[in-house]
């Protein structure tokens, strides 16, 4: 197969000024001696993207995805080593880059398209598609400095998948905009996965690089700590975050006001995993849901749920204190109500717990949380929401051949 990006040994330095020069004559009396320190983004990185592959990049802020990116897109130069691009590229950076905010929305489509070496016949042909893609057909004729920053994420992606690029460089641009639009997004993305193009995906989202990519690096802090398949670099990934100390155990926040309606209200939220050193669970292990509660008044007509969805909004587990067996109970004051999950059999991805009071018949709703989330880590390469963990085997049925005298 053959190479659509190849990236050898780069590395990309910057320089930090500590000072500034405020006027033209103090930038001449200092030309070359203004402090700075040397910041290397980039440190040796070498990676190759194979022709129709999907390639997700994950890292922490700041361990240089963006910058490599950028490399790619031809957008900063490496201080060392060689990036190699074999087709045509459309890029979604940062927010509107490539966009003219003086321009309007029909000006800068225009302005994209020919920087990729669109004629203007071209772009007039594919003009209507990208204005319907993006949604914006009342406002395409003002200034893009106008614009919301969920505007500009759609006529910026809009542009980009409609000049048919090769290869398609996307840097978080999708956690911009309306739910809706996010799943158009992903549609097309993995539309054009479908047909052979090739897609390099800076993300934070290991779910979404788990969806998306074939293969996924992992960077931190300038280097290249892993490549390989999608679920064992999302691990690593986490792994990394865990070790530099930079995520923060997930937990709901207290409501401390009343609603004028609320008999129990939800006090607080708390999520136990199998392995308290680490921000993830293993998928099949079990994990512990406690909910505290405080009364107005003495109440008897009382059930909690608990809702388990996942990122893409389906409800993949249901149920409630009643339907578990429990009957209601006469509460009043302060208590905790626990769910208790043996096991969890899901696939890896972000999952969000959905918590409710409200009385058996489901006619009174006293509160509600939908706060909490948690991260399943999954090593299976099985495809969607639940790992049922089948055994397999093949027999094959052999013909007696008999021998005749």
């Amino acid at each position: 197969m053959s190479k659509a990006i190849e990236i050898h040994n780069v590395e990309k330095r910057f320089r930090l000024y500590h000072e500034k020069a405020p006027s033209l004559k103090e930038r001449v009396i200092k030309f070359g001696r203004l402090e700075f320190e040397e910041f290397w983004a980039l440190k040796g990185v070498s990676l190759d993207v194979e022709s129709g592959q999907s390639v997700g990049l994950l890292g922490h802020n700041g361990s240089g995805k963006s910058t490599l990116l950028k490399c790619v897109a031809g957008i900063l130069r490496p201080t060392a080593g060689d990036i190699r691009v074999y087709g045509r590229v459309a890029a979604l950076l940062e927010l509107g880059a490539g966009f003219h905010p003086d321009l309007t929305g029909r000006e800068n489509v225009y302005l994209n398209g020919s920087i990729l070496g669109f004629k203007k016949k071209e772009i007039d042909r594919i003009f209507d598609d990208i204005v319907d893609f993006s949604e914006i057909e009342r406002f395409i004729d003002n200034q893009v400095k106008h614009y919301s920053s969920g505007m500009y994420a759609r006529l910026a992606f809009a542009v980009a998948v409609h000049v048919e690029p090769e290869i398609l460089l996307v840097d978080e641009v999708l956690a911009v905009g309306d739910e809706q639009f996010q799943k158009k997004c992903l549609a097309r993305i993995e539309r054009f996965r479908e047909e052979g193009r090739t897609i390099l995906l800076v993300t934070h989202a290991a779910d979404l690089v788990r969806r998306i990519c074939d293969t996924a690096a992992v960077l931190d802090h300038g280097e290249l700590v892993t490549v390989g398949e999608p679920s064992a670099a999302v691990a690593t990934f986490r792994e990394t975050l865990v070790r530099r100390g930079l995520e923060v155990p997930e937990e709901a926040l207290d409501n401390p006001l009343w609603d004028h309606s609320q008999e129990v209200r939800i006090t607080s939220v708390s999520v136990k995993l199998s392995d308290s050193s680490r921000s993830f669970l293993p998928s099949g292990d079990p994990m512990t849901v406690t909910v505290g509660f405080e009364t107005r008044n003495p109440v008897d007509d009382v059930v909690f749920a608990v809702s388990i969805f996942n990122d893409a909004d389906d409800n993949v587990y249901g149920a409630n204190t009643s339907t578990l067996g429990l009957e209601p109970q006469r509460l009043s004051g302060r208590g905790t109500t626990t769910f208790r999950f043996p096991s969890v059999p899901l696939l890896d991805g972000s999952y969000k717990i959905h918590l409710g009071v409200h009385s058996i018949d489901g006619r009174v709703s006293h509160d509600h949380n939908r706060d909490c989330t948690f991260v399943i880590s999954s090593d299976t390469k099985s495809a969607g929401i639940v790992d049922l963990a089948p055994e397999a085997s093949i027999s094959i049925d052999r013909a007696e051949r008999r021998a005749t005298g």
